[in-house]
């Protein structure tokens, strides 16, 4: 290998080993402390919890193992989110998991949390899976109650949701294994059915000391609302348990019960693994990101036996589309080439850009998938559409609704993943998360915003001199410097995945390794639910 790759290696397994780093860190929740107190109380903590219960040897699948990241830090930051969500096996059923992370003060829902949550229950809603709560939440964190509680996508909205998921027959079950207050109390309750664990689960509108000062009455959590007052006298909950792992085991009896519904029939033969060395990809993207490589290779190490059939291969040749298999799963790829390609007049393309012929190719193609029935892989490394007199008398804008259009409306489901940067409208036509990709998440390397840092510091600048000079004012060399490089500076922590994970704006950071995984798991939710709308790309011109 030459020193490039090397390099390129190199760098790249860094960003992974921060990457894991940084997942550890996560994962100790609130700390090793709050850790040893809740195991005092003899509880699981969720991520032991989630352990026990999913099938051994199997996967599992986090979602938003970052959201929250780096935000809140007035108030002692809230990892996770204070919760854990992701995709498993329990006897055998692939489900949604929700697990409240009481080390996080106390589980109590920040604004982030409660998106989580609903993340969790639209994974769950589209692709008609079983969603397990293992509720342990001491519920609003009451000084964040105005972005929390009123709005559409607030707290609310989760028992909606319950109530929706109900009716469309998505099983819901949930274990009371800790606190579950005021509104909280209605998501285990509206579930199918519902366990506690005594001792440490308690269920009620309010707890003993607003009771007393609502009413004036004295009267302890557990009888107000523990194990054996909701099991024995008040009806509310099916099951009580004396400890997590009995509770646990339930769970896994009444999986090991469901019966099954019809599959929407997706393609799948006998996985094999790429013929090429997927860890190959760390060498072959280049550290620096407007450096030119060929998307196509990296596919090859993501693929079965390495293989893909090119769609219009000599044609717009900025998006490569092409037919693969992933852990044997039939599926249609849209990425974009960061090559550097001559047009079908003879013209030089720059790479990663979405120009007028690649954009009518893309689209075409994904009507293609949604004829046949296979699920989209969106590899996304896009600076944006093309730009300039050239393009625009070209019909970018048409070109780029067309796929926009096509893209929008399939039905089958999406995939998306991040590879590199997604910028601009760049990241709306290869399915960023505004377009509803059923999973979406990023390699390390990912970048995304309206425009580059460096485009976007320039644009700014530009925007504060013309300003400025209006006013008749005028800065000197050095100040414009200053600025260019505060104002860069401010705009690429934007950029980071981490960021985005933070905001789930993306369901994760993942090892380019892991990103076979995700797809095959994604696919396999996504198989759980027939498709029901007819494809339909509406008015679109041609």
């Amino acid at each position: 290998m030459d020193l490039e790759y090397n390099k390129n290696e190199d760098a790249f397994k860094q960003l992974c080993a921060k990457l894991k780093t940084q997942l550890e860190k996560v994962k100790l929740g609130g700390g090793e402390k709050k850790i040893e107190a809740t195991h005092k109380k003899g509880k699981m903590t969720a991520r032991e919890r989630i352990d026990y219960l999913i099938d051994d040897g199997s996967d599992f699948l986090e979602v938003g193992a970052f959201a929250g990241e780096g935000m809140y830090k007035e108030y002692g930051g809230c990892p996770s989110g204070g919760v854990v969500v992701g995709i498993g096996f329990v006897s055998g059923r692939q489900c949604v998991i929700v697990a409240n992370d009481a080390t996080v003060k106390a589980g109590a829902w920040f604004p982030i949390t409660a998106k989580k949550n609903l993340r969790a229950q639209e994974i769950a809603i589209e692709n008609k899976l079983p969603i397990i709560y293992l509720v342990d939440s001491a519920g609003v964190f009451l000084p964040m109650q105005d972005e929390i509680f009123p709005d559409k996508e607030h707290f609310g909205r989760i028992f909606r949701n319950n109530a929706v998921m109900s009716s469309e027959g998505i099983i819901q079950v949930s274990a009371i294994m800790g606190s579950c207050v005021a509104g909280g109390a209605y998501l285990p309750i509206m579930s199918d059915e519902a366990m506690i664990v005594e001792g440490t689960g308690s269920v009620f509108l309010a707890g003993s000391y607003l009771v007393k000062s609502a009413i004036g009455e004295t009267v302890d959590n557990e009888t107000l609302g523990g194990a054996t007052t909701h099991c024995e006298i008040s009806g509310v909950t099916d099951y009580k348990f004396k400890d997590d792992k009995e509770c646990l085991d339930h769970i896994r009896n009444i999986f090991d019960k469901i019966g099954h519904n019809e599959k929407a029939g997706f393609d799948r033969a006998t996985p094999q693994a790429p013929a090429l060395n997927p860890e190959e990809i760390y060498g072959l993207l280049p550290e620096d990101r407007v450096k030119p490589y060929d998307m196509l290779e990296l596919i090859k190490r993501m693929v079965d036996n390495s293989e893909i059939e090119l769609y219009k291969g000599n044609y717009g040749q900025t998006i490569i589309c092409g037919y693969a298999r992933i852990d044997g799963w039939a599926v249609g790829i849209v990425a974009n080439q960061r090559t550097v390609t001559k047009s079908k007049r003879g013209e030089m393309q720059m790479g990663g850009v979405i120009y007028s012929d690649s954009a009518d190719k893309a689209a075409r193609f994904i009507m293609n998938c949604n004829q046949k029935k296979i699920p989209l892989v969106f590899l996304q490394d896009v600076s944006g559409f093309m730009v300039g007199s050239r393009a625009e008398h070209g019909g970018i804008i048409k070109d780029g609704a067309k796929m926009v259009n096509a893209m929008a409306n399939s039905v089958v489901p999406k995939f998306t993943v991040i590879v590199g940067n997604s910028y601009g409208a760049g990241n709306y036509a290869m399915c960023g998360k505004a377009y509803d990709p059923r999973l979406i998440y990023a390699w390390p390397t990912a970048r995304m915003a309206v425009m580059s840092g460096n485009s976007a510091a320039k644009t700014l600048l530009q925007i504060k001199v013309a300003s400025m000079k209006a006013k008749g004012e005028e800065l000197t060399p050095e100040q414009e410097q200053e600025q260019l490089t505060r104002i860069k500076s401010r705009y690429d922590e934007q950029l980071s995945p981490y960021y985005a994970s933070a905001r789930l704006w993306v369901d994760g950071i993942i090892d380019p390794l892991e990103t076979r995984k995700m797809i095959s798991m994604g696919i396999e939710a996504a198989n759980h639910a027939p498709i029901q709308k007819r494809y339909n790309v509406g008015v679109i011109q041609v």
